[in-house]
């Protein structure tokens, strides 16, 4: 990758960081995000305010766990950002956010099921909840990673919301929607349930859901 490139991956991933905020995904320094780069990723540093980063800001760590000196401290959730890359070479950007209704849900312990089909956004039928490990720890990357077999997207346990994708944008998009089907969930749960479409319904969707957009 040339040095412009590196350039403007690390832009966007600060461009990523700063949107989840402005769009209320995120609040003050939780949060984190990561993008594939070289054999390692870059990802964003521990406790700084997303106004304050800087492209030169943005961590590289190896694939190997290593972290060249000179650099910020990287966010406390780089592991399981790197387990993530590493499990799934289809995934290129990595988001984890504290959304307010999708946290409330993995607070709860309340997987997202089909509610809307929408859901099928996270790659299935549903959205699961990843058990519950310290943050920044190998058991919560661990527990993740093993929540988001063939998925895009799950909860985390008391702690927020996790979404992947090719790249960072499609992986924002996914948060978002994660975000809304949670906030939709939530809502009917208020007004006495919801009316869950069945697994044939939802198998259409996913069937759906491959040709739809634009495929260049």
């Amino acid at each position: 990758m040339s040095t412009a490139e590196e350039t403007k991956l690390r832009t966007r991933v600060v461009e990523v960081m700063q949107a989840m905020d402005a769009r209320g995904l995120n609040r003050g320094t939780s949060g984190n995000v990561s993008a594939r780069f070289g054999d390692g990723m870059l990802v964003t540093p521990s406790g700084v305010p997303p106004e304050r980063l800087t492209p030169e800001s943005m961590v590289f760590v190896g694939a190997d766990d290593s972290i060249p000196a000179g650099q910020l401290k990287p966010s406390s959730e780089w592991r399981m950002h790197l387990q993530i890359l590493r499990r799934r070479p289809d995934v290129g950007g990595v988001v984890h956010c504290h959304s307010r209704h999708a946290t409330i849900l993995a607070c709860a312990g309340k997987p997202i099921p089909a509610v809307h089909y929408m859901v099928g956004v996270s790659g299935g039928a549903s959205v699961p909840v990843a058990p519950y490990a310290t943050f920044g720890s190998e058991a919560l990357a661990d527990a993740v990673v093993a929540a988001l077999d063939g998925r895009n997207a799950a909860l985390m346990a008391n702690h927020g919301q996790i979404a992947v994708a090719p790249s960072l944008s499609h992986a924002l998009l996914i948060a978002e929607e994660v975000e809304e089907q949670a906030a939709v969930y939530w809502g009917c749960l208020a007004i006495g349930g919801p009316n869950i479409l069945s697994d044939d319904q939802m198998a259409e969707i996913m069937t759906q859901f491959r040709s739809y957009g634009q495929k260049a």
